[in-house]
C-alpha cells in the first residue's frame, strides 16, 4: 500500500472543514502538539486562536486521505523541499489515526495516536515514555524555571489589589526594580531616622568624639557583617518575596524561624513606636511648645509632664496612622519618595552648614554662670543686672537666682553672687579648634548640671536651681550604645522587597552593602562634625535648652534650623507609617506558616489582602511603646529584637558555610564563616553592653517561643541549616559510638518493639508500646518493627501505610523512636531481618520486646509458635536480650497508675543483671512510681537460705536498689501423679498433630494455593509464617479414585489407626517429666507469693536444642505461668548490664 503523506500547518477553526462558528471552543486545548511546515515564528494570536485539536484535525485528513489523490499540502514550501519540522502521517500510521482502532499498550511502539493532553508525545524520546508520567522533560522544567514570577508579599501586591475594580485581575507584570532603586534607597530611607537627629549630637557629647565613633563603627560593623551574611543567604537560590524572615526561617528551620520571626516583628512594632515619639518630640519640643496639654509649675516635674504629652499625642498620631495604613497602603507608598527626600536634604543642610561654618558660624549664643550652662527659655537678656536709662536694674536671671527680688542687694544663690555671667558661641566653627575638647567623654548622672570645663568657677557648690540646665537620665558607654544602634537598623529593606526586584540575587548584595557604607560614612563623618563645630555643652544639652529651645542639630544646618525640623519630622512620621505597613505583613507571613498555631487568626486579612486583624495587634503592641513615652527607654528594647535576629542570620551563615551543604552555592562568593561568627560575636556583645536585662527578656522570649513551636511540633522540611547540623552532630556521635561496646555503667535497654498488625494495617497490642514507653520513659533507642508478607514492589505503599499508623500510635503513646517495616516472603526471615539489620553504627538494639502468642494451643496453625521461637533463637544467637510480655492486654495504660502493690522479681538463674535492673527503670515512670519491689530466689536443698538472704540484701545495697529479699525453698520431692499425666498429655498431642500430617498430594495443593494467595495483596501479622513444615487441617480434596489410590489411602488409613493404638500405650520422656515437675512446682511457688503482684518478672528458660521439642518447650512455658496476671519472661543477651561500682 502506497503511504500517503500530509503536511500539517496552523490554521484557524473556521478554516476547518466540518467546523463551524458553533463547534466546541477547541483553542483552550494546549496541550495539542501540531508540527509547523515553516521555520518561521508563529505569531501569538494564531497560537491562541487558530491551533485546533489534533485528533479532530487528524480524523478530517484521514478522511480526505480515503480518495486517491497525489501528495497535498496545506502550504507548499517556498524552494520545495521538505522540511524536517512537518508532521507526516504515513500509511501504517493511517490505521492508528481511526477511531476504532485500538491503541497497543505496548510502551515501545512507535504509536501516533496519543490521547488529548499527552505532552510527552515525541519520537526522539520515546525509550523515556513510561518515565514521562511523573518526570517532566528537561525543556518543559527549564521553561517553568525561566517563567518563574516573584509575586510581592509586600506593600505592592495590596496596593494594586486595591486599584483593581470589578473584579479584574491586571495581569501579573515581571518585576523591573533594579538595585538602586529596588534596594540602595529603601535600605536609606530605614536606615536614617529619628537618632540621627535627635540623639546623635548628645551621644557626641556625652561620649566624646573617640569613644562616640567607636560607637558607630562597632554598630556599622555589626551591621556590614550582617550585610555580608544576609546577601550569601539571600543569593543561595531565589529569594521568594517574604525578605528576612523568609531567609531566616528556611535556613534556621520552623522553630529557630518562629523566633526570630517574632523578634524580628516585635523590633519592627517597637520601631513605629520610637518613630512617632520622635515626631511628637518634634513637634512639642521644636515646632509647637504651646501645644502641649499638660504643663507644671515645678521645673523638676516639667519631665513628668512631657512624658504625659507624648502619651496623648503618641495615641493619637498612632491612630491616625493606623486609620491611614487601613484604608490603603498605597498612599504610603506615594509619599515614601517625599520621606525619603526630607531626609536627604536634611543631612545635605548638616554638611553645607558644617562647610559654612568654618568661614561664617552662625550666631547661637550660650549663657554661662561661671562654667555652668544656663537655660535660656525664660531669659531676657544674658547678664545679672543691666543699664537703662542710666539705671542699673536687674534681668530675669538676677530673680532666678536671688529669690524672685529685684534688689540689688538682695540675698542671692552663693554660687551665682561668686561667679560671672558670660556669653559663648554654641556654634565656634569647624576652624576653632573646639574638637580638641569634644574628644573626652563627659558621662553625668541624672540631675547634674552641664558643665565647660575650660571655664574658671569659683569653688562653691551653691544650690540646685531650675534655670541650670541638667541631664534628664544617668548617661554610661552602654547606654548609649542602646540608644544609638536604631539608627543603623534597617538594612533588610532590600531583602524584604526581593520580590519586586528584576535580580534579586544581584540587586540584595550590592545595594544593601553600598547603603551600609554610605550610611556609615554620613554617620562617622557626622561624629567628628559635630565635635569639631559645635560646643560641647551644646552638644550634651539634649533638648537644646541652652540656645533658645532650637534642635541641636539644626542649629549648625544651612540655610536654616527649620530645614532640619520639617524634614525630621517628616521622614520620622514616614518612618512609623513603613513600619506600621511592613510589620502586620511580616506576622501574616508568620502566621500564613502555621506554625505558630495561636497566631493562626493573624494570617486572615480583608478582599484586598489587608491584614487586619495583624494590624491591629501591631496597633496594641506599639501602644505599649508609646505609653513608655521616652526615646530614651524604647530604643534599646528594639535593639534587642534587632539584635536577634541579626544574631541569627550569622548563625545561618556561619552554620551553612561549616556544614559544606550541597545546597549551600551562593553567588555572593566575599563571605566567610569566620566573618559570620564575627558579627555573631559582637551581636551578642551589644546586646548585653547595651541592656543585660534586656538581652536576658529577649533571649527568654526567643526561648519560649522556640519551644513553644517544638513542642507542638512544626510539621515543616524546609531543608533548614539545623537540620544539617543535626546530621553532622549525629554522624559525629555515631562514629564516636563505634570505638567500643559501651561500658556496663552506660549500659540501658534499647529497645526493638515487634508490633503484630492485623489485615486492616492496625496494630493488634498497642498495649505493647505503652509498656516500651512506661520501660524507656523517653530516653535512649525505641526501634517498632513489624513485618508484611509480601512482595516489596507490590507492597510499597501499604508498608508505608502500616509505617505512618505505627508513628501515629507512637505519637499518642509519647514513643520517641523510630519505625520500621520490613516486607519480606516469610514472617520468620522479615524478623530475623529486623533483628540482625535494625539500627546504625553504635546505635543498635540491644533488646528485643515481643508479644506472647496467647491463642497457640487452640490455632490450628503452628506458624503462630514456630516463628515466637525462632525469634527467640535469633534472638540468643545475636546475643541480643528479650522481654516477653505475656496477657499483655492486662498491662495497664499511661493513664492508669497504681496506687500500690508490688513488682515481683523471680531470680532463678543470673542474667547479667536485667531482672534488677528492669522494674528499677520501671519505677521511674509515673505508673509503677507507687510499687515496690520484691526479689525472690530459690533454694536449694544444700543451700543456706539465711546465708543467701544476708548476700542478696548486701548485693542490692551496693546496686544502690531498694527491694524486698525473700528466699523461697524447693526441697526435693516426688514427682506428682499430676505432673506425670500433665507430661504424658503433652507428648500425646504432639504425636498427634504429627501424625495429622498431609499427603503428599495435599500438600502440593496448599502449596499452590499458598502462592495464589500470595500473587495477591495479603498482609499477614508477626504472628504466622509460610513455612514447608506447615501442619494444619485441610478439607478434604476430591478427586477421581482408581484402585491403586483405592489401596494406598486404605494403608494410610491402617496406618493411622496404628498409631492411635500407639498414643493409648505411650510411656513419656524422663527428660520431659523432670522439666514438667520444674515448671509445675515452681509455678506453685510463684502463684502462692505473688497471685497479688502488679508484674512478675521472671527468668525465661532457653529454647531446646532440638527442634523436635519445641511444641513442649512451648507446653512448658505455659505451665510456668499460669495463674498469673502480668508476667514479663526476661532472657538475658549474655552480658552485664549492671555494676556495684561507680
Amino acid at each position: 500500500m502506497a503511504s500517503v503523506r500530509f503536511m500539517v500547518t496552523p490554521t484557524k477553526i473556521d478554516d476547518i472543514p466540518g467546523l463551524s462558528d458553533t463547534s466546541p471552543d477547541l483553542s483552550s486545548r494546549s496541550s495539542s502538539r501540531v508540527r509547523f511546515s515553516s521555520r518561521e515564528s508563529v505569531p501569538e494570536t494564531s497560537r491562541s486562536e487558530g491551533v485546533s485539536d489534533f485528533s479532530r484535525v487528524t480524523t478530517s485528513l484521514a478522511t480526505e486521505a480515503a480518495e486517491p489523490a497525489p501528495e497535498k499540502t496545506a502550504t507548499p514550501h517556498t524552494n520545495g523541499a521538505e522540511d524536517v519540522s512537518q508532521t507526516s502521517i504515513t500509511g501504517e500510521q493511517y490505521q492508528l489515526l481511526d477511531p476504532g482502532h485500538k491503541k497497543d499498550p505496548h510502551a515501545y511502539l512507535n504509536n501516533t495516536n496519543y490521547e488529548d493532553g499527552d505532552e510527552f508525545f515525541d519520537k526522539n524520546l520515546a525509550l523515556f515514555e513510561e518515565e514521562m508520567d511523573t518526570r517532566p522533560k528537561v525543556s518543559s522544567l527549564l521553561n517553568h524555571m525561566a517563567n518563574y514570577t516573584n509575586l510581592t508579599q509586600g506593600a505592592r501586591e495590596h496596593e494594586e489589589a486595591e486599584n483593581n475594580h470589578l473584579g479584574k485581575k491586571k495581569p501579573t507584570k515581571t518585576p523591573q526594580m533594579g538595585t538602586f532603586m529596588g534596594v540602595y534607597l529603601p535600605c536609606l530611607q530605614n536606615i536614617f531616622g529619628v537618632i540621627l537627629f535627635l540623639r546623635l549630637t548628645w551621644v557626641v557629647g556625652t561620649a566624646g568624639v573617640l569613644q562616640a565613633f567607636a560607637i558607630v563603627f562597632i554598630c556599622c560593623c555589626c551591621t556590614m557583617l550582617t550585610a555580608i551574611s544576609m546577601s550569601a543567604i539571600a543569593t543561595n537560590g531565589v529569594v521568594p518575596a517574604g525578605g528576612s524572615y523568609f531567609m531566616i526561617s528556611r535556613a534556621l528551620g520552623p522553630e529557630f524561624g518562629g523566633a526570630v520571626g517574632l523578634c524580628f516583628y516585635l523590633g519592627t512594632t517597637f520601631a513605629a513606636a520610637m518613630y512617632i515619639l520622635g515626631a511628637i518630640e518634634i513637634l512639642l519640643m521644636y515646632i509647637a511648645p504651646e501645644a502641649a496639654i499638660f504643663h507644671s509649675e515645678d521645673p523638676l516635674k516639667e519631665p513628668a509632664a512631657m512624658l504625659n504629652n507624648m502619651r496623648v499625642y503618641g495615641s493619637a498620631f498612632l491612630t491616625l496612622m493606623v486609620m491611614v495604613v487601613f484604608v490603603g497602603v498605597r498612599y504610603v507608598n506615594k509619599f515614601a519618595s517625599l520621606f525619603l527626600a526630607c531626609v536627604i536634604v536634611s543631612i545635605l543642610s548638616i554638611y553645607a552648614g558644617a562647610i559654612k561654618s568654618s568661614f561664617a558660624p552662625p550666631s547661637f549664643t550660650v549663657c554661662m554662670l561661671g562654667n555652668r550652662t544656663l537655660s535660656q527659655h525664660h531669659l531676657d537678656v544674658c547678664a545679672k543686672t543691666q543699664e537703662r536709662d542710666n539705671v542699673t536694674t536687674t534681668t530675669s536671671l538676677w530673680a532666678a537666682f536671688c529669690n524672685s527680688s529685684d534688689r540689688l542687694n538682695a540675698s542671692c544663690d552663693e554660687y551665682f553672687h561668686h561667679n560671672n555671667v558670660t556669653v559663648i558661641q554654641g556654634i565656634p566653627g569647624l576652624a576653632s579648634g573646639v574638637i580638641a575638647e569634644n574628644l573626652w567623654s563627659s558621662y553625668l548622672m541624672k540631675g547634674e548640671i552641664l558643665e565647660k570645663p575650660s571655664l574658671h568657677s569659683a569653688d562653691v557648690v551653691g544650690s540646685l536651681n531650675q534655670q541650670y540646665v541638667l541631664a534628664d537620665i544617668t548617661t554610661s558607654f552602654t547606654l548609649l550604645v542602646g540608644i544609638f544602634f536604631p539608627s543603623v537598623t534597617g538594612i533588610m529593606a532590600g531583602s524584604n522587597r526581593s520580590g519586586d526586584l528584576k535580580d534579586a540575587q544581584k540587586s540584595i548584595p550590592i545595594g544593601t552593602i553600598l547603603a551600609i557604607l554610605t550610611t556609615s560614612f554620613v554617620y562617622l563623618s557626622n561624629v567628628v562634625l559635630f565635635g569639631a563645630c559645635i560646643e560641647g555643652v551644646v552638644l550634651r544639652d539634649k533638648f537644646g535648652d541652652a540656645v533658645h529651645g532650637n534642635l541641636v542639630v539644626g542649629t549648625l544646618s544651612w540655610p536654616s534650623p527649620w530645614v532640619i525640623v520639617i524634614g525630621s519630622f517628616f521622614s520620622t512620621c514616614g518612618a512609623g507609617l513603613q513600619s506600621l505597613t511592613g510589620a502586620p505583613r511580616l506576622l501574616q507571613a508568620i502566621a500564613k506558616d502555621n506554625i505558630i498555631p495561636f497566631l493562626r487568626v493573624f494570617g486572615y486579612s480583608k478582599a484586598n489582602g489587608e491584614p487586619t486583624w495583624a494590624l491591629l495587634l501591631t496597633a496594641g503592641i506599639a501602644e505599649l511603646g508609646i505609653l513608655i513615652a521616652s526615646l530614651d527607654m524604647v530604643a534599646p528594647i528594639l535593639s534587642m529584637f534587632f539584635l536577634m535576629c541579626y544574631l541569627f542570620v550569622n548563625l545561618a551563615c556561619a552554620l551553612q558555610t561549616l556544614l559544606h551543604s550541597p545546597n549551600w552555592r551562593p553567588r555572593f562568593r566575599y563571605y566567610h564563616w569566620a566573618l559570620s561568627f564575627m558579627g555573631m560575636s559582637i551581636c551578642v556583645a551589644l546586646m548585653f553592653i547595651s541592656s543585660w536585662y534586656y538581652a536576658i527578656v529577649a533571649m527568654v522570649i526567643a526561648g519560649m517561643i522556640y519551644k513553644y513551636i517544638e513542642f507542638q511540633g512544626a510539621e515543616k522540611e524546609w531543608g533548614d541549616g539545623i537540620r544539617g547540623l543535626s546530621l553532622s552532630a549525629a554522624r559525629f556521635a555515631l562514629l564516636r559510638l563505634e570505638e567500643g561496646p559501651p561500658h556496663t555503667k552506660n549500659w540501658r535497654p534499647q529497645l526493638l518493639v515487634l508490633l503484630k498488625l492485623d489485615e486492616d494495617l492496625h496494630v493488634k497490642h498497642p498495649r505493647l508500646l505503652t509498656f516500651a514507653s512506661q520501660l524507656k520513659a523517653g530516653k535512649g533507642l525505641t526501634i517498632v518493627g513489624s513485618v508484611m508478607v509480601g512482595n516489596f514492589l507490590e507492597c510499597y505503599s501499604e508498608a508505608l501505610a502500616a509505617e505512618q499508623t505505627i508513628k501515629h500510635l507512637m505519637e499518642s503513646e509519647r514513643v520517641k523512636g523510630f519505625c520500621q517495616i520490613v516486607v519480606a516472603a516469610k514472617v520468620r526471615e522479615g524478623i530475623s531481618h529486623l533483628i540482625q539489620s535494625c539500627g546504625l553504627g553504635g546505635m543498635k538494639h540491644n533488646t528485643v520486646v515481643m508479644g506472647w502468642p496467647n491463642a497457640w494451643r487452640q490455632s490450628e496453625d503452628a506458624r503462630a509458635w514456630k516463628t515466637f521461637i525462632g525469634t527467640v533463637r535469633v534472638t540468643t544467637a545475636a546475643h541480643l536480650a528479650l522481654l516477653v510480655a505475656k496477657n499483655v492486654t492486662f498491662f495497664p495504660a499511661n493513664t492508669e497508675p497504681f496506687s500500690e502493690g508490688n513488682i515481683d522479681v523471680w531470680w532463678i538463674v543470673h542474667d547479667g543483671g536485667m531482672l534488677m535492673l528492669l522494674p528499677f527503670l520501671l519505677k521511674q515512670h509515673k505508673v509503677w512510681r507507687k510499687c515496690n519491689i520484691r526479689i525472690f530466689t530459690v533454694a536449694q536443698l544444700e543451700d543456706n537460705s539465711i546465708q543467701m538472704k544476708k548476700d542478696l540484701a548486701t548485693f542490692l545495697y551496693h546496686l544502690r536498689i531498694e527491694a524486698e529479699v525473700e528466699v523461697v525453698e524447693m526441697h526435693d520431692s516426688d514427682i506428682s501423679a499430676y505432673t506425670y499425666e500433665r507430661t504424658l498429655m503433652m507428648e500425646q498431642r504432639s504425636q498427634m498433630l504429627r501424625q495429622m500430617r498431609l499427603s503428599k498430594t495435599e500438600r502440593d495443593r496448599e502449596a499452590q494455593l499458598v502462592k495464589d494467595r500470595n500473587s495477591m495483596l495479603r498482609l499477614t501479622s508477626i504472628g504466622s509464617d509460610d513455612d514447608e513444615e506447615t501442619e494444619t487441617y485441610q478439607e478434604k480434596v476430591h478427586m477421581t479414585w482408581t484402585k491403586d489410590k483405592y489401596m494406598a489411602s486404605r494403608g494410610q488409613k491402617l496406618k493411622a489407626l496404628e498409631g492411635f493404638q500407639d498414643l493409648l500405650n505411650m510411656r513419656p520422656d524422663q527428660s520431659n517429666v523432670r522439666r514438667m515437675h520444674t515448671a509445675v512446682k515452681l509455678n506453685e511457688v510463684i502463684v502462692n507469693k505473688s497471685h497479688e503482684a502488679k508484674l512478675v518478672l521472671l527468668n525465661m528458660p532457653g529454647p531446646p536444642r532440638n527442634p523436635d521439642g519445641d511444641e513442649n518447650y512451648m507446653e512448658f512455658l505455659e505451665v510456668l505461668t499460669e495463674g498469673l496476671e502480668r508476667v514479663l519472661l526476661v532472657r538475658g543477651g549474655g552480658s552485664e548490664v549492671i555494676t556495684i561500682y561507680s
